[in-house]
Parts: C-alpha cells; sequence; structure tokens
C-alpha cells in the first residue's frame, strides 16, 4: 500500500505532524504543494492520496488506476468530483465539523474588527494618539453596537448554528435561510425565511453554506439590490458564493456599508481585486480554519478516517 500527501503545509505548523498517517502506510512521500499539472505524475502508482485543495477530476483518475481512496484535509469537497471518483471506485472521505468553533469566533472578529476596530485603535494609540486626535490614514470607521441588531444566517450547518448562537450572546435577532427546516431547530430561538427576507431584514448577513451549483454566486448584483441598505455582508464560508465585483461595486455605492471575508472567489486574492483598496473591506487570507484547536482535530479525523478505511468499514466517505 502506497500513499501521497499532496498538500502537506496544510498541516505542519509547530508541533502537528503526518506521523499518525505515515504509521498506518509506511510508504508514504509527501509534498508541500502541488500544481495541478504535478497531480497525476506525483500520484503516479499510489492507493491513497490525501489533499487539501488539489483538484481531482476525470482526467487525473484516468492517470492514476490503482487509486483507492482520496482523504480530503478539509470539509468542503469543491475541489472533487465526486462523481467520477465513484465511476472510478475510488472512496472519498472529508473531515467534517473540526473548525466549527474557529471559523464561527472568525466571523465575529471580522465583525468586531468593523464595529469596534481595536486593532486599527492599538496601533493608533501605540503612535501617541489618542481618542478624537487619530488620523484618517488609521481608518477608522464608526462605533456599532450589535444589541437588537438583525443578524442573518444563510445556510444552518454547525458553523451557521454556532455563529447564530454567538449572535444572540450579543442580543442580536436571528433570522435564518436554509434549505431543510428540521424539527429540532423550533428551540433555537431563530426566525426562518427565505432569502428575499433574508435580504431585506438583515443588519448583518453571514454565508455559512457549501458552494453548490445552486448557491455558486448566490450574492451577486441583484440580490444586493434587494439588500437592506447599509448592510454588512460577511463571508467566511467559499468565495464561490459571492460575486466580488458586485460586491465591490455594492460598497462604493454605499448599498454595503462593509464586507469582511475570509474566503474569495480566486486565492491568493489577486492583486488587481477592487477589494483590497477599499476601506470598508475587512479581508484576511483564508485562515479561520487555522487555530492550533482545529487543525489538531484536523489531524485527529483525517488519521482516523484512514484507518477506519484500511480496517474495511471507512468514516465520513463522502460519494457512496
Amino acid at each position: 500500500m502506497k500513499a501521497v500527501i499532496l498538500e502537506s503545509y496544510v498541516m505542519e505548523p509547530g508541533d502537528l505532524d503526518w506521523s499518525g498517517v505515515k504509521a498506518l502506510v509506511p510508504d508514504t512521500v509527501s509534498y508541500v504543494r502541488t500544481d495541478y499539472e504535478e497531480i497525476a505524475p506525483r500520484i503516479g502508482d499510489a492507493d491513497l492520496v490525501l489533499l487539501n485543495k488539489c483538484r481531482i477530476d476525470e482526467n487525473i483518475l484516468a492517470q492514476c488506476p490503482n487509486l483507492k481512496w482520496v482523504g480530503i484535509i478539509a470539509t468542503g469537497t469543491d475541489n472533487l468530483d465526486l462523481e467520477a471518483c465513484r465511476r472510478h471506485g475510488v472512496a472519498v472521505a472529508n473531515v467534517p465539523g473540526y473548525s466549527t468553533y474557529s471559523v464561527a469566533q472568525m466571523t465575529f472578529s471580522l465583525l468586531l474588527a468593523i464595529c469596534q476596530c481595536a486593532e486599527r485603535y492599538n496601533r493608533a494609540m501605540k503612535a501617541g494618539h489618542w481618542q478624537l486626535d487619530i488620523p484618517a490614514e488609521y481608518g477608522l470607521l464608526p462605533q456599532m453596537e450589535l444589541l437588537d441588531k438583525t443578524f442573518g444566517v444563510y445556510g444552518y450547518g454547525s458553523i451557521g448554528q454556532q455563529t447564530a448562537r454567538i449572535a444572540k450572546a450579543f442580543g442580536m435577532r436571528v433570522l435564518v435561510c436554509t434549505r431543510t427546516v428540521r424539527p429540532e431547530y423550533a428551540e433555537d430561538g431563530v426566525e426562518f425565511v427565505d432569502v428575499d427576507t433574508l435580504l431585506a431584514r438583515s443588519d448583518v448577513l453571514s454565508l455559512h453554506c457549501p458552494a453548490t451549483p445552486a448557491t455558486r454566486g448566490l450574492i451577486n448584483a441583484g440580490a444586493l439590490a434587494k439588500a437592506k441598505p447599509g448592510m454588512i455582508l460577511l463571508n467566511t464560508a467559499r468565495g464561490a458564493l459571492v460575486d466580488e465585483e458586485a460586491v465591490a461595486d455594492a460598497l462604493q455605492s454605499g448599498q454595503l456599508a462593509y464586507y469582511g471575508a475570509d474566503a474569495f472567489g480566486t486565492e491568493p486574492l489577486p492583486q488587481d481585486s477592487r477589494l483590497r483598496s477599499l476601506p470598508n473591506a475587512i479581508l484576511t487570507p483564508h485562515i479561520a480554519w487555522t487555530t492550533k484547536e482545529a487543525l489538531q482535530r484536523l489531524m485527529d479525523i483525517t488519521t482516523r478516517n484512514l484507518r477506519t478505511w484500511l480496517e474495511g468499514s471507512g468514516e465520513h466517505i463522502v460519494n457512496g
């Protein structure tokens, strides 16, 4: 049995390492990062592959006939052709739930950076400024209280639910738009609405759904025209959910007050992206999932996924 790790950078911060995987499959080759054209040659005759954002599609599978299992070191499977993997008899396992608390926490880190600018005030104060005597170059935004504001959540999986709990703790009203309203949600103290109502009533709208054919480009010019004027938009889910040009237009027109994002349509975000130059866009480089605690869960579940598959069962198989 032979394994290939195509993107080892995902789990090599400090104390985390791949020893658990390598103990299960001693014949393991590891690469820090892998470009698309390198994927098939590097997999070669391997039986197992572990990856994060590398694409596995019909073209790759046709060149790697020995491949039997793909472990994606993430929750989302946007980069994998799951149907092609199924046709080729390749099981795909993901890692659900490892980053729930970290991503929900980052969602509010972005929101609080917009509402109260603690980091910007910190830099200004350490440079000798105080209260009203702070130059415009620090990009301070008006202070804003969250109490009694309406917090909209699109997508009500584990991260959406945790984000809603935090919003309620701040005293916010919570609206949720989700594909399926389950009976157990009745105790959550949130109001379930359609997408147009969500857009029209939300002071803050936070995206927490996967990128699917139904949700790609969800936030486009048409949706933004329906949004409550001055809404804050947060995206810690998938860049593909948002038309970034339409968001930039809405930020410049004032239809959107602020955009806080940790995920982008193209990553890294291109240098010429308009979002980089807008003071009312608060951006982080897709790192919400990288707390030490989340990465440890990621490593533990990835290793367990591999072990259980080798034992003949297999956990978290997403393509049947």
